[in-house]
Formats: structure tokens, C-alpha cells, sequence
């Protein structure tokens, strides 16, 4: 098991200050500062995204309204795209790769460990709005499966139990506690070109 870093950018911090889904002004601002770029609702969303932490349903309808648009065109475009969320996620999103090389490598077990590590299923996010476990179907790391990603940090391979520690850790204590974590379980660090080059599905 190996990890590879990137940068965290706060993983650990939870924001507070993202608006309530009913309240539409920060949208109207959104919406006013690209009212003269036709057809540009993909960066209109992205920064919908970035200002709610998801696309909630009055956030849609009004889109839809300011643009002009049917409703079932902007989610069309909303549900397309992976970038984009109808439910919030928690700030640090927990992937299992579930490509084949990863999905015969026992993922299923370890998404089933750390689904109940964290109490959640796949899709899910913890009560506290910290972790979200998602299922992937490929990370490019095929040569490290079964893979997972916490955050910026991906980790392969790893059994159950690891995927258990590794999450439990990042409870704990962050990235750096994950990341001490996989030095514990006696493997050297895997570095994110390391990562990239060992295949793709």
C-alpha cells in the first residue's frame, strides 16, 4: 500500500459560509455577471458548484427561469457532467476504483469496509458533511488495485483492513495521519507520476 500527495486544499476545513439552497441571490449574482455570454451555462454551473457545494433544485428552476431555458435542459446538463452535484458532498471525498483490474482485487471488499467505517453507503455522505464515499470506474492506477483515493491522497494497494486504517486515520488526524498511517503498514510512498504511469483501464 502507497500513497501518493498532492496538495490538500483543506480537506480538514469545514465551510460554513455556503448559502442555504433557498437563497437564490448569490445565483442572480452568478447569473448577472454571465448575462452576456450566451450559452454559457457550464461555467454558470461550475461556479454554482463552487458557491453551494452542490446544484440544489430552487438553484436549477431559477437558472432556468434567468436563461430562459427548460428545466429538463438544465439538468440535462446538470446530471452529464461528473463535476456536478444535485446532493451535497462532504469535504473530502472518499473513490474506490471499481475498473476490472480493481473490481477483481477484491474492491468490492474494501468498499464494503469502508462504507462501514464511515457509516454511509457508496453515494452517501456522513452526517457530520465531512466524508463522501463514491465508486469510480477508473483512477489509471490499474498496476496499484484495488486503489483508493482520500482527497488528494490516492493509496493501492490496499485490503480491507488497510482501507479501514487509512480512513479511520484521516478521521483523525488529516492527510498527514493517513499518510503516516500507510508508512505504518511498512510500504513506500507511491508519487502521483508513479501512480499515473502504472496503466489504465
Amino acid at each position: 500500500m502507497g500513497a501518493a500527495n498532492t496538495d490538500n486544499h483543506g480537506d480538514d476545513h469545514v465551510c460554513t459560509c455556503r448559502p442555504q439552497p433557498d437563497d437564490l441571490r448569490p445565483t442572480r449574482e452568478i447569473l448577472e455577471r454571465y448575462a452576456d455570454q450566451a450559452g454559457g451555462l457550464v461555467p454558470v454551473l461550475q461556479e454554482i458548484m463552487r458557491t453551494y457545494g452542490h446544484l440544489p433544485r430552487p438553484v436549477l428552476e431559477e437558472v432556468a427561469r434567468a436563461r430562459n431555458l427548460p428545466l429538463s435542459e438544465v439538468y440535462g446538463v446538470a446530471t452529464f457532467y461528473a463535476q456536478f452535484k444535485l446532493q451535497p458532498t462532504g469535504d473530502t471525498t472518499i473513490k474506490i476504483c471499481h475498473g476490472t483490474a480493481c473490481h477483481v482485487a477484491d474492491a468490492p471488499e474494501v468498499t464494503v469496509a469502508v462504507s462501514e467505517e464511515l457509516g454511509v453507503r457508496v453515494g452517501g455522505t456522513t452526517d457530520d458533511h465531512k466524508y463522501t464515499l463514491e465508486s469510480v470506474s477508473c483512477l489509471g492506477c490499474c498496476g496499484l488495485a484495488p486503489v483508493m483515493v482520500i482527497g488528494e491522497q490516492t493509496f493501492g494497494p490496499v485490503s480491507p483492513k488497510q482501507a479501514r486504517l487509512l480512513v479511520a486515520a484521516h478521521r483523525g488526524g488529516g492527510p498527514a495521519a493517513a499518510e503516516a498511517a500507510a508508512g505504518r503498514e511498512g510500504t513506500g510512498e507511491t508519487t502521483t507520476d508513479d501512480a499515473e504511469g502504472e496503466g489504465s483501464a
